[in-house]
């Protein structure tokens, strides 16, 4: 029963650990772990280099969780002789972790999530960075509308509220995370699902210990300073 999930958590740190922010920042000739909040993420390259390689690292480290849940799903269709375990209108949100079989939803369900934590775990602590990287919301988002589309959409419609009334994006990545158990609880979702929301939420918060410590102080950046500017 542990080796799938083992092998989507193992596949899953090695895609999250890409670092397309580091590479991105290094093609300007920036060290992006020098700089900034020195976090390899997107908004801190956006910070540093400006919108443009800012919202290309987002897409790409996005493009990284959604893989790392995605790919057992898509390997287990192309395998499977039968599209029965795999009928129309199955959600994968609404299974929960059953007996491992070679094409059970299940299964896939729940390596979709190991995977999932496992490029968060890569993107955040990277083995090409020196175990150095971002705070992993845009891979969890990727992940997330792969998982569950409909938290992805919540979540996002607060981040982007929480950032057009104070321009922080901390605390609306911050709110965004919370809004995924709250809105898996009350669209009725699996426990698997609300368990992964809580799960990822925590995480999500405890890698913005620092991004808490300026919001308090009143000295965390805004979305809309100049790119090298000095902090207030």
């Amino acid at each position: 029963m542990l080796t799938p999930l083992l092998i989507a958590a193992i596949v899953g740190y090695l895609l999250g650990s890409l670092p397309f922010g580091y590479l991105v920042a290094r093609a300007k000739g920036v060290n992006i772990f020098e700089v900034g909040s020195k976090s390899s993420g997107a908004t801190n390259v956006r910070r540093v280099l400006g919108s443009g390689p800012g919202y290309l690292v987002f897409l790409l480290d996005a493009l990284k969780g959604a893989c790392a849940a995605g790919w057992p799903l898509v390997v287990a269709r192309g395998w499977s002789s039968s599209g029965d375990s795999f009928a129309a209108g199955t959600s994968i949100t609404t299974m929960a972790i059953g007996d491992f079989t070679l094409f059970d939803y299940q299964a896939i369900a729940a390596m979709g999530v190991a995977g999932l934590f496992g490029a968060l775990v890569g993107h955040s602590f990277s083995c090409f960075t020196k175990f150095k990287g971002g705070k992993g919301v845009a891979t969890g988002a990727g992940g997330f509308a792969v998982l569950f589309p409909w938290g992805a959409l919540i979540a996002l419609a607060a981040f982007a509220l929480v950032l057009a009334a104070t321009r922080y994006v901390s605390l609306g990545s911050m709110v965004a995370a919370v809004t995924l158990p709250v809105s898996a609880w009350l669209l009725g979702r699996s426990n698997l699902t609300i368990g992964v929301s809580v799960a990822v939420a925590v995480f999500v918060v405890l890698r913005h210990r620092a991004n808490i410590s300026r919001l308090l102080a009143g000295t965390e950046s805004k979305i809309g300073r100049k790119p090298g500017a000095s902090q207030p």
